[in-house]
Protein backbone atom coordinates (compact mmCIF):
# COMPACT_ATOMS: atom_id res chain seq x y z
CA UNK A 1 0.00 0.00 0.00
CA UNK A 2 2.97 2.60 0.50
CA UNK A 3 4.45 1.93 -2.55
CA UNK A 4 0.81 2.53 -4.78
CA UNK A 5 0.63 5.61 -2.24
CA UNK A 6 4.38 6.55 -3.60
CA UNK A 7 3.81 5.74 -7.18
CA UNK A 8 0.75 7.48 -7.49
CA UNK A 9 1.93 10.84 -5.86
CA UNK A 10 5.30 10.81 -8.44
CA UNK A 11 2.82 9.24 -11.39
CA UNK A 12 1.06 13.09 -10.49
CA UNK A 13 4.16 14.74 -11.34
CA UNK A 14 4.58 12.49 -14.47
CA UNK A 15 3.35 13.16 -18.08
CA UNK A 16 0.69 11.00 -19.54
CA UNK A 17 -1.69 8.47 -17.75
CA UNK A 18 0.48 6.38 -16.01
CA UNK A 19 -1.21 2.61 -14.68
CA UNK A 20 -0.98 3.98 -11.40
CA UNK A 21 -2.92 6.93 -12.21
CA UNK A 22 -5.70 5.46 -13.75
CA UNK A 23 -6.16 2.36 -11.42
CA UNK A 24 -6.66 5.27 -8.90
CA UNK A 25 -8.83 6.77 -11.18
CA UNK A 26 -11.38 3.97 -11.77
CA UNK A 27 -11.14 2.97 -8.03
CA UNK A 28 -12.51 6.33 -6.86
CA UNK A 29 -15.09 6.49 -9.78
CA UNK A 30 -16.06 2.63 -8.76
CA UNK A 31 -16.49 3.94 -4.90
CA UNK A 32 -18.24 6.63 -6.72
CA UNK A 33 -20.94 4.09 -8.22
CA UNK A 34 -21.34 2.61 -5.24
CA UNK A 35 -21.70 5.30 -2.59
CA UNK A 36 -24.70 6.89 -5.24
CA UNK A 37 -26.18 3.59 -5.40
CA UNK A 38 -26.63 3.46 -1.42
CA UNK A 39 -27.65 6.87 -1.17
CA UNK A 40 -30.24 5.83 -4.38
CA UNK A 41 -31.61 2.83 -2.14
CA UNK A 42 -31.75 5.04 1.13
CA UNK A 43 -33.50 7.80 -0.38
CA UNK A 44 -35.00 6.60 -3.52
CA UNK A 45 -34.52 10.16 -5.06
CA UNK A 46 -33.95 10.30 -8.43
CA UNK A 47 -30.99 12.98 -8.31
CA UNK A 48 -28.82 10.07 -7.69
CA UNK A 49 -29.70 8.21 -10.81
CA UNK A 50 -28.78 11.34 -12.51
CA UNK A 51 -25.89 12.06 -10.50
CA UNK A 52 -24.59 8.57 -11.70
CA UNK A 53 -25.27 8.33 -14.99
CA UNK A 54 -23.14 11.90 -15.70
CA UNK A 55 -20.22 10.41 -12.95
CA UNK A 56 -20.43 7.10 -15.45
CA UNK A 57 -20.15 9.73 -18.69
CA UNK A 58 -17.09 11.22 -17.03
CA UNK A 59 -16.07 7.98 -16.17
CA UNK A 60 -16.17 7.08 -19.97
CA UNK A 61 -14.51 9.94 -21.13
CA UNK A 62 -11.50 9.69 -18.90
CA UNK A 63 -10.40 6.36 -19.65
CA UNK A 64 -11.26 7.16 -23.18
CA UNK A 65 -9.24 9.90 -23.18
CA UNK A 66 -6.44 8.26 -21.23
CA UNK A 67 -6.44 5.44 -24.04
CA UNK A 68 -6.32 8.44 -26.79
CA UNK A 69 -3.57 10.18 -25.26
CA UNK A 70 -1.60 6.39 -24.89
CA UNK A 71 -1.72 5.78 -28.15
CA UNK A 72 -0.51 9.50 -29.32
CA UNK A 73 2.27 8.96 -27.25
CA UNK A 74 3.14 5.55 -29.12
CA UNK A 75 2.79 7.36 -32.47
CA UNK A 76 5.24 9.89 -31.01
CA UNK A 77 7.45 7.21 -30.16
CA UNK A 78 7.33 5.05 -33.37
CA UNK A 79 8.57 8.28 -35.32
CA UNK A 80 11.15 9.42 -33.14
CA UNK A 81 12.52 5.51 -33.90
CA UNK A 82 11.48 6.19 -37.82
CA UNK A 83 13.27 8.96 -37.89
CA UNK A 84 16.48 7.93 -35.65
CA UNK A 85 15.94 4.81 -37.93
CA UNK A 86 16.63 6.72 -41.40
CA UNK A 87 19.58 9.18 -39.82
CA UNK A 88 21.24 6.12 -39.25
CA UNK A 89 20.67 4.69 -42.66
CA UNK A 90 21.85 8.10 -43.91
CA UNK A 91 24.86 7.87 -42.28
CA UNK A 92 25.56 4.42 -43.09
CA UNK A 93 24.94 5.32 -46.80
CA UNK A 94 27.03 8.82 -46.79
CA UNK A 95 30.32 7.14 -45.15
CA UNK A 96 30.02 4.14 -47.95
CA UNK A 97 29.85 5.89 -50.66
CA UNK A 98 31.72 9.18 -49.70
CA UNK A 99 29.16 11.51 -50.26
CA UNK A 100 28.24 14.74 -49.14
CA UNK A 101 28.92 15.02 -44.93
CA UNK A 102 26.61 15.88 -42.30
CA UNK A 103 27.57 19.35 -42.47
CA UNK A 104 27.16 19.74 -46.37
CA UNK A 105 24.06 18.10 -46.31
CA UNK A 106 22.79 20.51 -43.83
CA UNK A 107 24.11 23.52 -45.59
CA UNK A 108 22.69 22.68 -48.76
CA UNK A 109 19.27 22.74 -46.94
CA UNK A 110 20.20 26.37 -45.61
CA UNK A 111 20.36 27.69 -48.58
CA UNK A 112 17.84 26.17 -50.06
CA UNK A 113 15.65 27.34 -47.54
CA UNK A 114 16.84 30.93 -47.85
CA UNK A 115 16.58 30.95 -51.42
CA UNK A 116 13.03 30.24 -50.85
CA UNK A 117 12.39 32.75 -48.34
CA UNK A 118 14.23 34.96 -50.47
CA UNK A 119 11.79 34.37 -53.78
CA UNK A 120 9.18 34.43 -52.00
CA UNK A 121 9.24 37.96 -50.12
CA UNK A 122 10.26 39.25 -53.41
CA UNK A 123 7.06 38.54 -55.00
CA UNK A 124 5.51 40.05 -52.18
CA UNK A 125 7.23 42.95 -52.35
CA UNK A 126 6.46 43.79 -55.82
CA UNK A 127 3.65 46.69 -56.65
CA UNK A 128 0.43 45.35 -57.23
CA UNK A 129 -2.43 46.63 -59.61
CA UNK A 130 -3.98 48.60 -56.23
CA UNK A 131 -1.02 49.82 -54.51
CA UNK A 132 -0.64 52.00 -57.80
CA UNK A 133 -3.60 53.37 -58.01
CA UNK A 134 -3.88 56.83 -55.71
CA UNK A 135 -6.80 57.46 -53.68
CA UNK A 136 -7.79 60.96 -54.63
CA UNK A 137 -6.95 64.18 -52.69
CA UNK A 138 -10.39 65.94 -50.67
CA UNK A 139 -9.21 69.14 -51.20
CA UNK A 140 -7.04 71.38 -49.50
CA UNK A 141 -3.70 72.39 -49.71
CA UNK A 142 -2.90 69.20 -51.02
CA UNK A 143 0.13 68.50 -48.61
CA UNK A 144 -1.51 65.31 -47.18
CA UNK A 145 -0.73 66.80 -43.50
CA UNK A 146 -3.55 66.93 -41.15
CA UNK A 147 -2.87 69.73 -39.39
CA UNK A 148 -6.00 71.70 -37.82
CA UNK A 149 -4.24 75.15 -37.65
CA UNK A 150 -5.03 75.54 -42.10
CA UNK A 151 -8.78 74.59 -41.22
CA UNK A 152 -8.85 77.23 -38.30
CA UNK A 153 -7.39 79.76 -40.70
CA UNK A 154 -9.62 79.14 -43.23
CA UNK A 155 -12.80 79.89 -40.56
CA UNK A 156 -11.02 82.76 -39.84
CA UNK A 157 -10.49 84.05 -43.19
CA UNK A 158 -14.18 83.91 -44.05
CA UNK A 159 -15.29 85.97 -40.82
CA UNK A 160 -13.54 88.70 -41.87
Amino acid sequence: MVSFMEDLWSSIFTPGPTPTLLIATNVSFAALQLVFFALLLATYSLHFVALSIISAGLWYSINWFAAEVRLAQLAQEAEKKKEKDQEDDTRARGASVGSDTETEVLASKKQNKSEAVATGSASRLQPTELDSKRRPSTGGDGSGYGSTDSEWEKVDDTRS
